[in-house]
């Protein structure tokens, strides 16, 4: 069973970048104090092999309870960008670079508002939308050579969800 955990910058510094406006941010006014600019909030790589970056747009379906984890991937020649533009939460289920360890999959808990950045070489799995379907942009590499790699689990891995998992957090 894998423990779903809040998704923060800390907790989620060996995969790669969360994307949100927080309070460790401090942001630029431009366009005359109209529009405040966070800036500079993902580590964006997509030139090896002659890559450039490709803005998409992926949209995530629920699957059935209780999520059956059987497949990793990785992208070994970029980064991957997923930038949610659904007020829903979602999780993000990663391991380290390297040879994929199983033991060390991770499941973290998405907020509506806070994007992930996977760096070149993060095991991950698609994003999983836990209501509705969710839209994400997505920014990552277009471009020849091999970059995408997977791997299917020896035994799938359960995400069990409470009930109160499904539902989003209230803000005051």
């Amino acid at each position: 069973m894998l423990e779903i955990k809040p998704l923060t910058a800390a907790a989620f510094a060996p995969y790669g970048d969360v994307i949100e406006i927080s309070d460790r941010i401090q942001p630029m006014g431009i366009n005359y104090g109209y529009t405040e600019r966070f800036h500079d909030l993902a580590d964006i790589d997509t030139n090896a092999q002659g890559g450039r970056p490709g803005v998409s747009i992926f949209r995530s379906k629920p699957l059935p309870t209780p999520i059956n984890i059987r497949i990793m991937e990785r992208h070994p020649l970029s980064s991957q960008a997923f930038i949610p533009i659904s007020d829903e939460p979602y999780l993000v289920v990663v391991a380290p670079a390297g040879d994929l360890d199983e033991s060390r999959i991770e499941v973290f808990r998405a907020q509506p508002g806070q994007g992930v950045n996977y760096a070149p070489g993060t095991w991950h799995h698609f994003c999983l939308a836990l209501n509705k379907s969710c839209n994400f942009v997505v920014i990552d590499r277009i471009g020849k050579g091999h970059n995408c790699d997977e791997v299917e689990l020896s035994q799938p891995q359960t995400i069990v969800l409470p009930t109160a998992q499904h539902t989003r957090v209230a803000t005051a």
